[in-house]
């Protein structure tokens, strides 16, 4: 069998988590605007010496951002789910890494994959749809070129469509498996099968059929008595 990504892959509701970033530096600043793009309301503590201008000027724009510009200490950890170390320095990331690990917090290490718990992907993002890509640290290059593909490709009424489905599940009655050929009968036509038809529709269509069929009985019938 050949070797397969082993990462678990899971999309957190970040908002719902406190998470301190360490590094205001360009690390720090592509860390903070991957988190804030993907969730714009997460509470983050950002922990440096030095803070980037361009840095402060995206923490200004979101209010659960909190710049503290000093140097990093262990109680910095204190109150926090996730932690990213983002600086130049490999041995205050192994610091923060072994203060982490008591307090059994997940970390994320920039450029380091062997200290990382979990890791950053390459996100397609179409309104309420969302794809996460990741190649297990191997290629990033080639999970950026994935991205870029993908991010041409599909449509952006993709997002459309996902809220015209949720009206549908929300409107589909009976146990899943009624749920289920619903659905198919709905997407049929889209697959080169049979248009949806809804079950009034089809109802009266029998009803239509059936007094058609009976009224031609009944002239075959009247003709069949009309012959000399």
């Amino acid at each position: 069998m050949p070797d397969q990504n082993p990462l678990f892959p899971a999309f957190l509701q970040l908002e719902n988590l406190r998470v301190l970033l360490v590094g205001g530096g360009n690390v720090g600043l592509e860390k903070l605007t991957a988190i804030l793009r993907n969730s714009p309301r997460t509470a983050i503590t950002v922990v440096s010496i030095t803070l980037l201008p361009e840095l402060r000027a995206l923490a200004a724009r979101h209010p659960r951002v909190q710049l503290l510009q000093k140097a990093f200490a262990e109680t910095d950890l204190d109150a926090h789910d996730l932690v990213f170390a983002a600086t130049d320095d490999p041995g205050l990331h192994r610091a923060i890494v072994a203060a982490a690990r008591p307090r059994r917090l997940l970390v994320n290490v920039a450029d380091t994959p062997a200290l990382c718990d979990f890791y950053l992907s390459s996100v397609v993002v179409k309104g309420q749809l969302k794809i996460a890509i990741s190649t297990n640290g191997k290629s990033p290059t080639v999970g950026k070129r994935l991205r870029a593909v993908l991010e041409e490709t599909l449509p952006d009424e993709l997002d459309e469509v996902l809220a015209q489905m949720t009206i549908i599940r929300g409107r589909l009655a009976g146990d899943f498996a009624h749920k289920v050929k619903s659905l198919n009968a709905v997407t049929a036509e889209l697959a080169g099968g049979r248009a949806y038809e809804s079950p009034a529709t089809r109802r009266w269509r029998r009803v239509a059929i059936g007094s058609l069929l009976a009224l031609g009985a009944v002239v075959a019938e009247r003709m069949v008595r009309s012959r000399p």
